[in-house]
């Protein structure tokens, strides 16, 4: 029951929502969870949340496509999310900022592999540094 709610804390507070994570986690071991098994389930329950987010950005821009091109602020938007797209990612382990990030990631169709590799990565990495440095 722990490392379902702490699966579920995680991937809450990757999408949209304003939920802590980090909180959880220390929940979750403070409970008894063991640390590794804690930034597993963490880790696979923030980057399930941040596939979401791709990929509803993804079919986001499905749906406003003709309406974001056809303008020239769209069309300057949509060209720098292509040029910096992946420095960008480099700020989604960030709160507030990150998981918006990652919607517009799909957005702008980044390539889903380096997308996945930057954004996976850098989450694991936020939670080992909270877990075994802080």
């Amino acid at each position: 029951m722990i490392a379902f709610s702490l699966f579920l804390s995680a991937f809450l507070a990757a999408t949209i929502l304003p939920f802590s994570s980090e909180v959880a986690l220390f929940t979750a071991v403070e409970a008894g969870l063991d640390k590794n098994t804690a930034l597993l389930v963490a880790s696979c329950g923030n980057i399930l949340a941040v596939i979401l987010n791709y990929y509803l950005g993804y079919f986001l821009y499905e749906k406003t496509k003709d309406r974001l091109l056809k303008s020239r602020s769209g069309k300057k938007a949509y060209h720098v999310g292509h040029t910096y797209g992946y420095y960008a990612l480099l700020l989604s382990w960030l709160p507030i900022i990150g998981d918006p990030l990652t919607l517009v990631a799909g957005m702008v169709r980044l390539n889903f592999f380096y997308f996945l590799l930057i954004a996976a990565t850098l989450r694991v990495a936020r939670y080992i540094a909270v877990l075994y440095f802080s």
